[in-house]
């Protein structure tokens, strides 16, 4: 990867497109919002393949994600809490509990940070009618 400075961040191209990156909103992506970003969307991905191998209909997967940021210390991301809300048919809450904690073990941005920011999920399941 390359990073080439401009005047408020830095731009890079990815085999997506291109990715503007500055600690002001107006001409970026903030780094702190790509870091969580990276994390939720990790974490979402690992959960949604191990709910899709179980066969669950799912009609909405989401993640509500809070950030806890440390104002003294660079303001430092210190928590993120994932929420995740699960709505579709025949849903097991057992069986997404597990599915949740087996894919933090298998998360590679949550395995990254977790000597460094505290990651706490939590889950809620709501079962649909037909």
């Amino acid at each position: 990867m390359e990073f080439h400075l401009k005047e408020f961040g830095v731009r890079t191209n990815l085999p997506y497109g291109e990715l503007e990156i500055s600690g002001n909103e107006e001409y970026g992506f903030r780094p702190f919002e790509l870091m969580v970003a990276s994390i939720a969307g990790g974490s979402a991905s690992v959960f949604q393949k191990l709910i899709e191998k179980q066969r669950m209909e799912v009609e909405d997967f989401l993640v509500r994600v809070e950030v806890e940021r440390n104002p003294v210390e660079a303001n430092r991301i210190e928590k993120i809490k994932l929420h995740y809300i699960i709505k579709g048919y025949s849903l097991d809450d057992d069986k997404l509990y597990k599915n949740l904690e087996v894919s933090r073990k298998n998360c590679s941005m949550i395995r990254s940070v977790e000597n460094s920011i505290e990651i706490e999920e939590s889950l809620e399941s709501i079962e649909l009618s037909r």
